[in-house]
């Protein structure tokens, strides 16, 4: 399974292992995922903004944006 993220600096920080001090916030049930990443079972890969898939289902958005991201999904027209 490949999780996609438009977020760099958190793909970063999931393949250094280097503690940084801000990320000692972060809860340590997240620290699964980066294990899930160091031994290469769940990789994070970056994907661009304009292509992220979820923003469909959690982002009002415009017309154009709308329609490029259900077409991308599969989703027909029904009108």
């Amino acid at each position: 399974m490949t999780i996609y993220c438009d977020n760099s600096s958190a793909i970063n920080i999931s393949k250094n292992p280097v503690q940084y001090s801000r990320t000692n916030h972060i809860d340590i049930r997240w620290h699964f995922i980066r294990d899930l990443v160091e031994y290469k079972i769940m990789p994070l890969k970056h994907v661009n903004i304009k292509h992220q898939l979820i923003d469909l289902f959690v982002k009002p958005l415009d017309g154009l944006r709308f329609e490029f991201l259900r077409k991308v999904i599969g989703v027909c027209d029904m009108s």
